[in-house]
């Protein structure tokens, strides 16, 4: 486990799930997998809030993980969105991550009915009782309306098995306050692209990534820059990224990073109700953001 723990570091794209005719596009999403490989990313993340997991079924979304740790093969590791406002759902989940070859799972903080912060604890000890793999925390306060405390963080960190945390948050006092008082050998893992440069600086390991879908050298340059310590560089490409950042989150995610993803060939725009694909105004700005990074011919 504490190797899987080591190798879980730098950039790891949120991965998009390709769509066409309201099917998963495992042809789109293949070809996305060993790109993002090819270009240098760190790991891979598949069905997270990115991936549109709210609105995949069940057998959906443990094709999706299959296909990723299969088109993978072991290259880099594969970190499986498992989270669920459901213990019961997010032990199943998890099995089928574990069975499937995933080196770890992604769990995100139970949205929607708002438990306490013993109940956080319970819901992420639990599942780590049920199924023997590392478990990264996703604590991400706007989509689930709850958040994971540093103190709850902290007895999560005891807890064998839990591994790390994604931080959405954009709270760049949280890793340092957490670092304090949370087991040795966590990793952090920013959970927000603008703010992962004073991630990175307060002791993070790395950035589960929108913005890595489509420019994933470019992510995987900057966490390298961070990670040497040369934040001299990461700085230049933090500024240089910086436009592409806000245009993925312009409108409701994952709309505008798939319309960017269209734009190189990876796949079509198509997202699922109740999320619409990006307005035009949208796709102005991720077009004009694109051409600037120069991704796409201006």
């Amino acid at each position: 486990m504490r190797d899987v723990r080591e190798r879980i570091l730098g950039s790891l794209p949120a991965l998009i799930t390709p769509f066409s005719d309201g099917l998963v596009d495992e042809t789109a999403f293949r070809r996305l997998v060993s790109w993002q490989i090819s270009e240098g990313s760190h790991g891979l993340v598949p069905v997270g809030t990115t991936g549109e997991s709210a609105t995949l079924s069940h057998a959906e979304h443990r094709r999706v993980v299959e296909i990723c740790i299969d088109e993978t093969k072991g290259r880099v590791p594969v970190v499986a969105g498992a989270g669920s406002n459901s213990t019961a759902e997010a032990i199943a989940l998890t099995k089928h991550a574990k069975e499937a070859g995933a080196d770890a799972v992604l769990s995100v903080a139970p949205y929607y009915n708002r438990p306490t912060q013993e109940g956080l604890y319970r819901h992420f000890a639990t599942i780590a009782d049920a199924v023997d793999i590392p478990i990264v925390v996703y604590n991400i306060p706007a989509r689930s309306a709850v958040e994971i405390s540093v103190e709850t963080m902290a007895r999560l960190s005891r807890v064998a098995n839990i591994i790390g945390i994604k931080d959405a948050t954009a709270n760049l006092a949280r890793p340092s306050r957490e670092r304090l008082v949370c087991a040795a050998g966590l990793r952090y893992l920013s959970g927000e692209d603008a703010t992962a440069l004073g991630y990175m600086a307060h002791g993070g390991h790395g950035c589960i990534s929108v913005t890595a879908n489509v420019a994933p050298r470019l992510c995987a340059a900057f966490q390298e820059a961070c990670m040497a310590g040369n934040y001299a560089r990461a700085l230049e490409i933090q500024d240089a990224l910086m436009p592409l950042h806000d245009a993925m989150f312009c409108e409701a995610s994952p709309a505008p990073v798939k319309f960017a993803a269209s734009l190189i060939g990876m796949c079509s725009d198509e997202v699922r109700l109740p999320l619409v694909s990006a307005s035009e105004a949208a796709r102005v700005k991720v077009r004009e953001t694109m051409a600037s990074v120069g991704l796409i011919k201006a």
